[in-house]
């Protein structure tokens, strides 16, 4: 079982990732905004970060390259849920230090393979 921080803030998204997470075995922590989002993963210490990108107040650009500068959180793994609308897009998504990232919308019966597999790779990373 792996500890998923889930930053987004729309609260349909949130809940729908965590049920279906949930019930793939995992831990899910879940944070409406940034600023909540990282002090939780400061807390927890997740596996795994899911990051929306369009967050209200500070977007999911910055607090990737805060969690990416710092020592403590530097080596989890952050994947950008965001709608990718071109090749443009997805390289500011790895610009901000981003290891990979999931699409809007979510196709539920993916995500846990999904996450399968980042979670497989962090752990033949380190």
């Amino acid at each position: 079982m792996s500890r998923i921080l889930v930053i987004e803030d729309n609260e349909g998204n949130l809940e729908l990732i965590k049920v279906v997470l949930e019930m793939a075995g995992h831990e899910v922590i879940g944070a409406a905004s940034a600023d909540v989002g990282l002090l939780a993963a400061r807390k927890a210490r997740p596996d795994l970060i899911l990051m929306d990108m369009h967050l209200p107040g500070m977007d999911g650009y910055e607090a990737t390259r805060i969690i990416k500068r710092d020592e403590t959180l530097k080596d989890i793994p952050v994947i950008a849920v965001t709608a990718i609308i071109d090749h443009k897009d997805e390289e500011e998504v790895r610009n901000c230090g981003c290891n990979g990232f999931i699409a809007k919308p979510i196709d539920t019966r993916k995500l846990p393979d999904q996450i399968a597999g980042f979670i497989e790779e962090r752990t033949q990373g380190a």
